[in-house]
This record gives C-alpha cells, sequence and structure tokens, in this order.
C-alpha cells in the first residue's frame, strides 16, 4: 500500500521504497535507557541525556552505571542530604553527614561536615582525583548557600596475631663476704 499520488514520480516512489525498509531496522530503545543493559559506548550519551553534570572515561564501568542509575533520583532531590548521600553512594563511598545544629558546641550556621570512605568498590580508584571529582559533584548538589567541610576516611582490614617466644633464662645469686 502506497500513500503517493497515482502521478509520483519514479524519485519519490524510489524514497518512499527506501523508508519503508527503514521501520525493519531493531531500535533497542528499552535497552538503551536502561543502565544495566545499556552498551558500554552509550552510556556517556545517557549520561547527558539524564544531565550528569561531570563524568569521566577512565571510572570503571560500575561506576558509571551507578552514576546514570542515580541520576534521576539525585536531580529530583538536589539540595538535600538525600542527594548528598546518593551522589556519593554512586561514586561507591559510603558518607556521614553532621549538620552545623548537629555539632558540639554548634557551629557557623548553613554549614556541614562532610566524612566520607570511598572504599567501597571503588578502592583502586580512590585516588586525589577522583575525591576531588567526588568533592565538586557534592558542591553542585548541596544547597547554594551552604558551605561544608569534607575529611576522607580510611579503613583498613587486617588480623591480630598472637606471637610469643620464650627464651630460657639462669638466675644466680651472688653473696658477697665480708
Amino acid at each position: 500500500m502506497t500513500l503517493l499520488p497515482a502521478n509520483a514520480t519514479a524519485f519519490e516512489r524510489a524514497i518512499e521504497a527506501s523508508v519503508a525498509r527503514v521501520s525493519d531496522v531493531p531500535v533497542p530503545l528499552r535497552q538503551l535507557v536502561d543502565p544495566d543493559t545499556c552498551p558500554a559506548a552509550q552510556l556517556p550519551f545517557l549520561a547527558w541525556a539524564l544531565s550528569i553534570d561531570t563524568w569521566d572515561s577512565d571510572w570503571p564501568d560500575a561506576i558509571k552505571r551507578a552514576r546514570v542509575r542515580s541520576a534521576i533520583s539525585i536531580q529530583r532531590r538536589k539540595g538535600t542530604v538525600a542527594s548528598l548521600r546518593d551522589v556519593i553512594a554512586s561514586f561507591g563511598g559510603a558518607v556521614a553527614v553532621r549538620e552545623w545544629w548537629q555539632l558540639t558546641p554548634p557551629g557557623p550556621p548553613h554549614t556541614f561536615a562532610l566524612i566520607v570512605s570511598l572504599d567501597g568498590i571503588v578502592r583502586p580508584e580512590a585516588t586525589a582525583g577522583y575525591a576531588e571529582a567526588v568533592i565538586a559533584e557534592v558542591a553542585r548538589t548541596k544547597p547554594a548557600r551552604a558551605h561544608f567541610t569534607f575529611s576522607q576516611a580510611l579503613s583498613t582490614a587486617g588480623a591480630l596475631g598472637v606471637v610469643a617466644a620464650a627464651r630460657p633464662a639462669v638466675q644466680a645469686r651472688l653473696a658477697l663476704a665480708a
């Protein structure tokens, strides 16, 4: 079936034939907009579409997918403590947030302190540049009038072992005669 009039030219019929075949090309839109199934090469475009402010091609795929997955919730609650937690969680870290009124004594109004541990899934990537990217993203997400201090926590795991050594000793008492 054609929508062209009876007096259509051969060129117009050729265009119609070529466009008719375009609909046969599969376009997996659901797969392309899902951060878990999107091909890694297409993730930067999905991040751009979701208004992610920073993107680094050197990040591991897990971080890239986590950033895209949390983009909507971060944008929806931008300027709240929950969005700060989401931002840092998307980088693979854990955070403790202390607002000015929670400190003893209370700090200056509209300030907060972040203690961030980036040891989660990004242990090899937790470099100074990576921490700077986290700080920059927190600065974009925080309330505009608020100021913050950033402390990076380090955690280590290990085991304590008990080591004992025995050394034989001989004690002798000398008596002095006068």
